[in-house]
């Protein structure tokens, strides 16, 4: 679960991607829920710019975001929480990184992961 502000601590956020991505790699099941503001984390022209900012290089950000979204189970996401920051599921197709089917929720999708969850990560 991604929900610190990328804007307030991205190399935490960056580093959560990481746990995540490898993860994936290691071959576990994985869910990815995005809440509050982690959830820019998701928009096409905000996960690129994260790489300077925590000192990586270009693309690499989006890399691990990249193969969360073609290795994880499922991608959610705070419906509340990205309304906040201008995105909706009718023009998510325009703002988010594509490739991939979002599970719009909210607390009540946090609950039934984590319940469900033998490990679970919180960023």
């Amino acid at each position: 679960m991604f929900s610190t502000d990328p804007d307030v601590d991205p190399r935490k956020c960056a580093v959560g991607l990481a746990c995540a991505y490898q993860a994936v790699s290691d071959g576990h099941e994985v869910n990815v829920f995005f809440a509050s503001h982690a959830v820019k984390l998701l928009q096409s022209s905000y996960i690129g710019s994260l790489d300077g900012r925590v000192s990586q290089e270009e693309g690499f950000c989006r890399g691990m975001l990249d193969a969360l979204v073609a290795g994880a189970n499922g991608i959610y996401c705070s419906t509340g929480s990205q309304a906040v920051v201008g995105v909706t599921p009718e023009n998510a197709s325009e703002m988010l990184v594509g490739g991939f089917d979002m599970n719009w929720s909210g607390p009540p999708g946090v609950v039934s992961l984590s319940a469900g969850a033998e490990v679970m990560l919180s960023f």
